[in-house]
């Protein structure tokens, strides 16, 4: 678990972590991220915080979901960084 800033939604913090996470390679493209139940026991998190992150980082491009599959890295990652502040 991380030690959560108390200004920032918790969402936005742990949308963070896994945008780090691709960015360095840790989720290459096309490799599966953890579901939204692994998120919640990573980081203590409820369920709709999780997937208020799955929902960011979809929006921003950097992952896709597959109904029945899962959620992968994009295989192509957006350029510009995005503003999440």
């Amino acid at each position: 678990m991380i030690e959560f800033v108390p200004d920032i939604p918790r969402w936005r913090q742990v949308a963070d972590v896994m945008r780090q996470r691709i960015k360095n390679g840790t989720y290459p493209p096309r490799s599966r991220v953890p579901s939204v139940v692994k998120l919640q026991e990573e980081f203590g998190i409820a369920t709709a915080t999780s997937q208020k992150v799955f929902n960011a980082l979809r929006a921003e491009g950097l992952i896709y979901t597959e109904p029945g599959l899962g959620s992968f890295v994009s295989k192509e990652l957006p350029t510009a960084e995005p503003d999440t502040r």
